[in-house]
């Protein structure tokens, strides 16, 4: 399959037609994004779920935010299993999920990459960045419970 756009996606039947994984990753289609390696963010545990979103921003946001020298990637990527909303950004910061961030204890896989996205301004990702090095100062990391 390769990289596609996204105009070029088949429509879905879940609630939502396509969901989004950013990363600095190198992967293909097929591949599987699993829990139990190391978290792209934070203290960088062993993660354990994987994040996904129905929002081109939200996967921007974790492409950018990921650590590594790699390029950013943004994945079309599908559940293998079940999700869930994701605690670090509905109960704590934006109640009823308004960025539509989920978060599975199943795998999820690659089906395609998106090659044409807008970054956030650099002035946005300082931002971004000076805020969760302030959350890291206090000692707030990532929900994994």
């Amino acid at each position: 399959m390769g990289k596609i756009q996204e105009k070029d996606l088949p429509e879905r039947t879940s609630e939502y037609s396509k969901f989004y994984h950013g990363t600095k990753a190198n992967l293909k289609p097929g591949d599987l994004i699993k829990p139990g390696f190391q978290s792209n963010y934070g203290q960088r545990k062993k993660a354990a779920y994987v994040y996904l979103t129905a929002t081109m921003d939200a996967a921007i946001w974790g492409a950018e935010l990921a650590l590594g020298d790699n390029p950013e990637r943004i994945y079309i990527v599908e559940p293998t299993g079940s999700i869930e909303d994701d605690p670090n950004l509905t109960d704590k910061k934006f109640p009823g999920n308004p960025t539509k961030s989920y978060r599975s204890q199943q795998p999820i896989k690659i089906i395609g990459e998106i090659t044409q996205w807008e970054s956030h301004s650099p002035e946005q990702l300082k931002t971004m960045k000076d805020q969760l090095e302030r959350l890291k100062q206090l000692g707030i990391e990532a929900i994994e419970d």
